[in-house]
Parts: C-alpha cells; structure tokens; sequence
C-alpha cells in the first residue's frame, strides 16, 4: 500500500460552491436547532446555533423510471416477509453490496446467481438497484483479513494484487447488470472505517480511478458514486469546516446538535463538548482525522469528476440534519447530485417511543428531501432483533415479521403523496416540511417549527388534513399545526395552501 502522511489528502480543491453571506439559503430549518441541548451537566451550555449561510443543493431529477424518492435497504434473507410492503415502493431505489471475492471465491469460479436473484426480483418490484462494488479480502488481494463480520463472513477490502483483472471484473459486473436497470456503481463502502478498507486515502482513489474508467467502459451512460463516508465522518466534516473557519460557537453548536445521541458512546472519539479546546482535540482524535483524510479524498474524486454522484449516510437526530445540508451544499460541485443511500435513526435508548421515533422518521427523510437530496433510502427496512447490540439501536420501518409499524405507514404515505410529484421545500410562516404537486393537486408534510407555538391553516374549500401516515379528511375547520408532522392535501398550488396560515 502506499501510505501517505495524514492530512496528505486535504486541501482546499477548486469546483466547489463557493459558500455566501446569506443567511437563511439551506432550509429555515436550522430554527429547530435553538432548541436543540446538550446531555451535559455543565452549567455553561455551549451558545446557539445561528443561521446557515451556504446556498442550496440543487434539486436534480432522479433516472427515469423512478417515480418518487422514498426507498429502502432490506436483508434479501427475509425477502418473503418484507414483499407486501417493498409492493408499496414500488419506483423507489434501493442498493445492494456484492465483492469480487463472494462471487469469485475461488480464482476462476465465478457465482453470479444470488445476485442475478436480487437484481430480478428489484426489476419485477420496479425498484431501481444500485450496486456497491468491494472487493474484500481473499485470493483476489492476498493478506489475511483483520475485521470479520456477521454470519456472511464479511471482511475489510484491500486494493487487488492484479488490477487489470479488476477492471476487468468490475467490467463484467456492469456488462452484465445493465440489463436489468442497474445504472449507478458505488466503489467500496464506508471506507473512512478500518473495518471496510485497509489502504490509505491515496490507494482509494487510485482504486476508483481504474473502477471508473471501467464502468464507463461498459456503459458510456452509468454513473460512479463515491463509497459512502459515514455518518459520524460526515458529522466530523460539518464540525471541521467551521472551526477551520473561525466559527467556534457554530461548530460547538453544531457537534452537539448532529452527535447528541452519540455523545459519550464512543469514548475520546465523540466527548462531550462545550469549549473550543475540548473540540480541537476530538478533531485530533486518531479516527476522527482517517475519518476526515477520506472524506477529503472522497471530494477529490468529486471534484476530478472521477464520481459523478455523492452518496450520503446519515443516522442522527433531525437537528443535525440543517448543519449536514449547509456542508453539503459548501462542499460538493455545482451539478452534482445527492443522494442518500443510507438513513436511519442511531437511538440507543429509543425503546418505548414508537410515535417520536416513527415522526422522526418523517422529519429526517423530509428534510434531507427539502433540502435537495434525490434519493433517500431507509435502512433497515425490517429490525433485526439478532444485531450485535442486543436492541434496536437502528430503527426499522417494519417488524422482524414484515409487520408494518407506525413509521412504516408514514413512510409509505411519504412514498404515495411523492409518487410522480415536482418536490419543492416547505419553509415559511413558522412551518418546515415539504411539498409534492401533482398536477392540480398539492400535498404537504409539515410541523411547526417552534414547540410552544403552533401554527393555524383556515380551511379551504378542498383542503384536507390527518396525522402522517393516516388519510386526511376534510378540514371543517381551522388546522392546528404542533412540532408533530401533519399532511395537508387540497386541489391547489403549495403556496396556495400556505396563503391559509394564520
């Protein structure tokens, strides 16, 4: 491997959106954050959060033949069970991660069929698939792997002895995978972490490099996407920029607000902070600056145009969503999609609270949608009561039986009320959420932005309202709107709606 000293990989590359005073341009959502707290005991809470001052993401349209944005990662193990509900996403994406050395475990034998299923069984759902390419470590790199996971034997991925054998390869994945719609190829997965990648920033990108030219080999119209930098790099990423920055009281604010539910779950990695000192040395922390050398080369290979798409992963709570939409819109280059192959709710003692959980469901996937995310896929789709943990740390849609939960009914009503939809931020008169038209019907998910001061809708004429994830009736009178997502339905543009507010 070629290693490189630490911060080889950062800099300040040219093509990305060049960040503007305006305050306000990312989603008024950043209001939530004032009320956002720390856990901490300290009598001296870290200062507020202000308001953002990065433009938007572009809103871009997803590939033909998917018709709203609201998909799902599932175990294929429990296919049958989860079938009645992936029905309901039908034109939704998904992903899928496959290597070289599951399906070639042994030099010259190669087992496309598990696949083959998958890729199948997503086409006759009209669901989209999406491939992450990894190669693990076996023959096809030699060493011997340090991080083994799961019941599938998973390990780390390490660049290949004989390249043009993977380019090769990864040419063969997308020759024979274009058929069945497969249009977007994500190189490796997560490689910030150890237990994904052993090389270096600088081995990445070689290693996507070659990937590229291969796929595009293969199919000139196929987009490459980056691996997927972590949840808690990204987190990183937001609380780095504005230190380097000078905005201490921003980046504190910030920290506390995207990692408060990982505060103290990870030791000196993710401390507890309330001065700018404390910050400066997690930012040192030996794995949170791997994790921000690969995010760097990750935004190299944006920058090169080597990746045509960013991929996000985000697990925190919504409050950490604005300061993640304001880095990326800083940080990523004009024309370039988002999309987010990996949501979902890290919430160590969650147990117990099904609505907040299920509503929250709602107001990550919104946002991170309102604010110019394509895709966002949920993950997982079904708990998975066998996890590592022991509880349900990460949140599903739906039951280990495939029984559909109260998010899972939510998220299913994001999916109908998008189907087919133009996608437009809702941000005005004390409200935040989204909007979905259809033609000269309009549907909008929404919530107050301000605890103890809900927002009042006079009814009209065709204006229908419900909880997320009911059926709204007909509104005989005013609609009380509290921090608890409502959808609001009538024949009428979105502002017309909001010309209702009170």
């Amino acid at each position: 491997m070629n290693e490189q000293p630490a911060a080889a990989c950062r800099r300040t590359p040219p093509g990305r959106r060049t960040v503007t005073a305006v305050l306000g341009a990312v989603l008024g959502v950043l209001l939530l954050l004032a009320g956002c707290t720390s856990s901490s005991d300290d009598e001296t809470p870290p200062p507020p959060p202000v308001l953002p001052t990065g433009p938007a993401l572009p809103t871009l349209q997803p590939y033909a033949g998917q018709t709203h944005p609201f998909g799902a990662h599932w175990d294929w193990s429990r296919y049958d069970q989860f079938l009645p509900y992936l029905r309901k996403l039908s034109g939704s994406a998904t992903y899928h991660e496959m290597s070289w050395c599951g399906v070639e475990p042994v030099q010259g034998q190669r087992d496309w069929s598990a696949l083959d299923q998958i890729a199948q069984r997503s086409q006759e759902l009209g669901i989209t698939l999406n491939l992450k390419i990894r190669t693990e470590m076996c023959w096809v790199t030699g060493g011997t792997p340090e991080h083994v996971r799961g019941e599938a034997n998973k390990t780390e991925s390490a660049t290949p002895l004989d390249m043009a054998a993977y380019r090769q390869f990864v040419g063969d994945v997308v020759r024979r995978y274009t058929p069945y719609g497969v249009r977007q190829y994500a190189i490796e997965n997560e490689v910030n972490a150890q237990q994904y990648w052993a090389g270096s920033p600088q081995d990445y990108i070689e290693l996507v490099t070659v990937a590229a030219e291969a796929i595009h080999a293969a199919d000139a119209s196929a987009v490459v996407v980056d691996s997927g930098i972590s949840s808690v790099a990204y987190g990183f990423g937001v609380v780095d920029r504005l230190v380097t920055a000078g905005r201490d009281d921003e980046a504190i604010a910030a920290y506390n607000a995207y990692f408060q539910r990982r505060i103290g779950t990870r030791g000196r990695k993710i401390p507890q902070v309330s001065d700018i000192d404390t910050l400066r040395t997690a930012l040192a922390n030996e794995t949170n600056v791997r994790n921000l050398d690969f995010l760097a080369a990750t935004e190299q290979l944006l920058d090169d145009g080597v990746v045509q798409l960013r991929q996000v992963h985000y697990y925190e709570h919504y409050e950490g969503v604005p300061a993640l939409l304001d880095y990326l819109a800083a940080e990523t280059p004009d024309g370039v999609p988002v999309e987010a192959w990996e949501v979902g709710q890290f919430w160590r003692d969650g147990d117990g609270d099904s609505t907040s959980r299920a509503e929250e469901v709602v107001k990550v996937s919104t946002m991170l949608l309102a604010g110019g995310i394509r895709q966002v896929m949920w993950l997982p789709l079904g708990y998975n009561p066998q996890n590592r943990a022991g509880s349900e740390v990460r949140y599903g849609l739906l039951e280990p039986d495939g029984t559909e939960r109260e998010a899972g009914r939510m998220f299913e009503t994001l999916a109908e009320s998008a189907r087919g939809a133009t996608v437009s931020p809702v941000r005005r008169d004390g409200l935040i959420g989204v909007a979905f038209q259809q033609g000269e019907q309009s549907t909008l998910v929404v919530w107050s932005s301000e605890v103890t001061d809900p927002v009042r809708i006079s009814p009209a004429p065709s204006l229908h309202a419900g909880a997320a994830g009911a059926s709204p009736t007909k509104a005989a009178a005013e609609v009380i709107v509290t921090d608890r997502p409502v959808l609001l339905r009538a024949t009428a543009s979105p502002d017309s709606i909001l010309d209702g507010v009170e």
